[in-house]
């Protein structure tokens, strides 16, 4: 049995399909049970990992568990060493984390722990394209700042993948996996292929700095992050850009391109 949290998050729900298919039985921990939809045969419990006391029924019987850093208000998690003595107790031998772009005490804490734990730190999602699609409906355009940056982005169902097999397969205590697609792609590519896989054409236009800042802020983000969503547009770090065999190697089976992604959710752009 393995818990996952996040578990209607977009890499978690991705984590909870990967387990199904490999045979195993999923109990997925959401904060409202009564509100969540999982797939069939996935058991839902409720809990919240900023108070680790309500996970100790959960984590009956489950020797897998995986965990996410923030809270659902983006907050890192300071809990991780109840979690983990909890999981302890209830039997828990492997324990996967999603790093979430920072400094995490929760993280700290698997890395410190008695646990075998395997940390997995995607680049940026295919699924972010999605934020263009209202545009690309409306007036078949995307607006973005800094079209010519790359990025190595990965496939969600790839990140899934990686924890499924951290959590039920030998060979993964101690590691690290930085995952990403299998090419790094310009602004101007992903447009390209969004516009093949939906059948007509979409506009780019290039955003300033300053207009894209003010279209953050229009949206309600606050200033740090935005200055930190900018800064990672425009100077993005090598790890975020260079292509990796994490998935293949892990798993065993290809990397999904941004023209899977693309074809998959044609439907969203059009």
């Amino acid at each position: 049995m393995h818990l996952v949290a996040g578990a209607t998050g977009t890499v978690g729900r991705e984590v909870v399909r990967e387990l199904l298919e490999r045979g195993q039985r999923v109990r997925a921990l959401t904060r409202d049970a009564s509100k969540a939809s999982f797939p069939e045969g996935v058991e839902a419990v409720q809990g919240d990992l900023r108070e680790p006391a309500s996970l100790k029924a959960a984590l009956e019987g489950a020797t897998g568990l995986h965990l996410i850093t923030f809270s659902g208000a983006y907050e890192p998690l300071e809990t991780g060493p109840e979690i983990l003595a909890l999981a302890r107790e209830a039997g828990v031998r492997r324990v996967t984390v999603l790093h979430g772009g920072g400094a995490s005490p929760l993280e700290d804490a698997v890395r410190a722990g008695e646990l075998d734990w395997t940390v997995v730190k995607p680049v940026e999602f295919m699924g972010n394209s999605l934020e263009w699609a209202e545009s690309v409906r409306a007036d078949s355009t995307v607006r973005a700042p800094f079209t010519d940056r790359l990025s190595a982005l990965v496939h969600e169902g790839d990140i899934g993948a990686v924890i499924a097999v951290a959590l039920v397969e030998d060979g993964h205590a101690g590691q690290e996996y930085v995952v990403t697609g299998p090419q790094a792609l310009t602004v101007v590519e992903k447009v390209a292929t969004l516009a093949e896989a939906r059948g007509s054409d979409i506009a780019l236009v290039e955003l300033t700095e300053e207009q894209a800042a003010a279209g953050m802020r229009a949206e309600g983000h606050e200033e740090g992050l935005i200055a930190w969503l900018l800064d990672v547009y425009k100077n993005t770090p090598p790890e975020g850009r260079t292509v990796l065999d994490t998935v293949p190697r892990v798993t065993g089976r290809p990397a999904r391109t941004y023209a899977d992604w693309a074809r998959e959710h044609a439907p969203s752009f059009r």
